[in-house]
């Protein structure tokens, strides 16, 4: 006996190897990736929900169910893509 008593021990650092440190570094990345994503899909789902009600209730032009699931995918293209939108003129008809 060296007359030494113990009362308490506390890890003050911890390190992980290099490899794992990366690994739940970039799976934390993922995870805020997909929360962020999940947030502008929502939105942008939302917008395009107000866009097509706002049309209706307004008559402000009537579209068959094939015209609109093409107004959906442009606008939610625009609206969760990661780049500016380019314009298109459509000189054409509609049908």
């Amino acid at each position: 006996m060296a007359g030494i008593e113990i009362v308490e021990a506390r890890i003050t650092h911890l390190a992980y190897a290099p490899e794992i440190a990366a690994a739940m570094l970039q799976r934390q990345q993922a995870s805020a990736i997909i929360d962020a994503r999940t947030m502008i899909v929502e939105g942008a789902v939302g917008m395009v929900r107000m866009a097509l009600e706002k049309l209706s209730e307004e008559n402000v032009v009537e579209l068959d169910d094939e015209r609109k699931a093409a107004m959906v995918s442009n606008l939610l293209v625009v609206l969760c893509g990661s780049k500016d939108a380019q314009p298109i003129i459509n000189s054409g008809s509609i049908y």
